[in-house]
């Protein structure tokens, strides 16, 4: 019986020692009275906040959420999102104080005081503030090794100072937390580091390790093409032209759609061996593979135009012009060939038909209404069928489509 008495007296005793614990965790004592500190994330304040939030609402939501936190000043959440908000308001130094706030109290755990740092790093970073930035960010490591926000601050940091090994790094050990499905990403960003770190081995007159990045980035991801690039230059002026045009041409089979960047690059060493087949057999294969590629046109027939072949030339310009009547460049060779023809008239009337019939030249009519548009004048709309509404407007590259832009 006495043992009974006993375990239910303890048993009494650990029931009350939870609900007290309990009161203390959710109650506190605050100038005589006591406040309920659920209180502040049941308002409708922080609700409405919080929709204010999500809507983009800023000014409202910091409105609200500021209420809300002034029935719970302990309420370390509100405080960090309001510093957050004040932060993209462009209220910097308000941030920065109200985070620096928040570490000054006593009892945050390791968790807290490691995001309410991240938070600063951020406000320092958004103020300009450099090494401060960077000082909060490697304290949130301190406490939490593994923070990926933080290390992909760092991150960003070191890119834009440019201290491409630091940021190599720390990609590496982001590519290490993260999931394997990650993987093509971080090699990616791998290789574009890797590049950065090639471009400046040569600005200190290091080739030999400026290739050994080179390749390095090529390995990591195929599609870096500025690597190539530049991997071929080195190639050329290390008097290796074979080597250098097998370069560039894997740029053409990697992304067809960015040959052009190599095509002056191929040409200029081929005109140096004196084989003028191999790049127009190179530009007929782009063609054959896209038919709306309209730079490997105009490449082709500026090769022809300054090999002496200005009507062959004429029908890939016109080509290439009917693809996309933007391009200036087209124009320009349309008119050194048409000059070496002697600007003979029926082919200066082509011309003349296919830029009349592109839309870059009409000048639409809208309709200011409805904003239908039309290439005639008409006097009602068939759209909101309102009389005398159309207005004569020039098409500016501003209005230019996606599609249509060169």
């Amino acid at each position: 019986m006495d043992d009974s008495l006993v375990m239910l007296t303890v048993l009494v005793a650990l029931l009350l020692g939870l609900a007290a614990g309990k009161a203390w965790e959710r109650y506190k004592l605050r100038e005589g009275r006591w406040i309920d500190r659920r209180k502040a994330r049941e308002s409708p304040h922080y609700i409405l906040g919080l929709n204010f939030l999500v809507s983009n609402q800023l000014d409202l939501a910091i409105e609200e959420l500021t209420t809300a936190a002034g029935i719970d000043a302990d309420a370390l959440e509100i405080h960090l999102v309001l510093g957050n908000l004040f932060r993209e308001k462009g209220q910097v130094t308000r941030a920065i104080q109200m985070h620096q706030q928040l570490l000054q109290r006593s009892k945050l755990t390791e968790a807290e005081q490691a995001h309410v740092l991240l938070c600063l790093g951020l406000d320092f970073r958004r103020g300009g503030f450099l090494d401060r930035s960077h000082e909060a960010f490697a304290e949130v490591l301190r406490f939490d090794a593994g923070n990926y926000y933080a290390l992909l601050n760092l991150e960003k940091l070191h890119i834009e100072q440019h201290q491409w090994t630091e940021a190599y790094a720390i990609r590496e050990r982001l590519a290490a937390l993260s999931d394997p499905a990650q993987r093509p990403k971080h090699q990616a960003i791998l290789a574009f580091l890797d590049t950065q770190l090639g471009l400046q081995a040569l600005d200190r007159r290091d080739p030999s390790a400026a290739v050994s990045r080179f390749e390095s980035a090529m390995q990591l991801d195929p599609k870096v093409l500025p690597a190539y690039l530049t991997l071929g230059d080195l190639q050329r002026e290390d008097g290796r032209p074979e080597d250098a045009l097998a370069t560039w041409e894997q740029v053409i089979t990697i992304a067809p759609e960015r040959a052009y960047l190599v095509f002056d690059r191929i040409e200029a060493i081929t005109r140096e061996q004196g084989d003028t087949e191999r790049f127009q057999a190179l530009g007929r294969r782009l063609i054959a593979a896209n038919p709306q590629d309209w730079r490997a046109r105009l490449a082709l027939g500026r090769h022809l135009a300054n090999d002496g072949k200005p009507s062959a030339a004429l029908d890939l310009l016109l080509d290439s012009l009917a693809h996309n009547p933007h391009a200036l460049a087209i124009h320009q060779v349309i008119w050194q060939a048409l000059a070496a023809l002697n600007f003979d008239a029926d082919l200066v009337q082509r011309y003349m038909a296919l830029t009349r019939e592109a839309v870059f030249y009409l000048d639409p009519h809208v309709c200011m209404r409805c904003r239908y548009r039309s290439t005639e004048l008409l006097w009602q709309c068939p759209q909101c069928h309102e009389w005398n509404t159309f207005i004569e407007e020039r098409i500016t590259p501003a209005d230019d489509s996606e599609e249509t832009r060169a």
